[in-house]
């Protein structure tokens, strides 16, 4: 199954790499593909000193904990979506909130879901009609089903 990927998932897992959704994010090559939008690196990069602060971590630490948790990330170029699915991105998150036209976008072009803890996202969009998303815990039973059926 190939799942767009939210910062918020990617910020969790670089916090508790040991925890679900670092699990998910580190050991799930045989069952899921995962796509970010290419800005997500940026967004690492601007928050390593949050990060180090939240977690007490060293930023070499924090930068081997991104490496794990991203390693089989792809993360693709937003020049590849066409301008349509942006626009109509756009005006499906424009009130709830802009910022996460990316995810939007990605999940209408590539036909797959978006894994987030962004309950207002989630809830605003599916007031709209839009429910293209996968919780942590769906995921994790998910894949967990591929793996006892071998």
């Amino acid at each position: 199954m190939r799942v767009i990927v939210d910062a918020n998932i990617v910020f969790s897992g670089i916090l508790n790499s040991k925890g679900k959704i670092g699990d998910l994010l580190i050991n799930s090559r045989k069952y899921l593909e995962f796509i970010a939008p290419d800005f997500l690196h940026e967004e690492i990069f601007k928050h390593y000193l949050r990060l180090c602060k939240i977690s007490g971590m060293a930023l070499e630490q924090v930068r081997e904990s991104e490496f794990q948790v991203c390693k089989d990330i792809t993360f693709i170029s937003e020049e590849q979506i066409r301008l349509s699915t942006w626009l109509e991105s756009e005006k499906l998150v424009a009130d709830i909130d802009p910022k996460d036209t990316n995810y939007v976008a990605y999940s209408k072009h590539f036909h797959c879901k978006i894994w987030s803890g962004d309950k207002v996202l989630m809830n605003g969009l599916s007031k709209k009609g839009f429910t293209n998303f996968i919780t942590t815990d769906e995921l994790f039973k998910w894949r967990q089903n591929k793996e006892e059926k071998g």
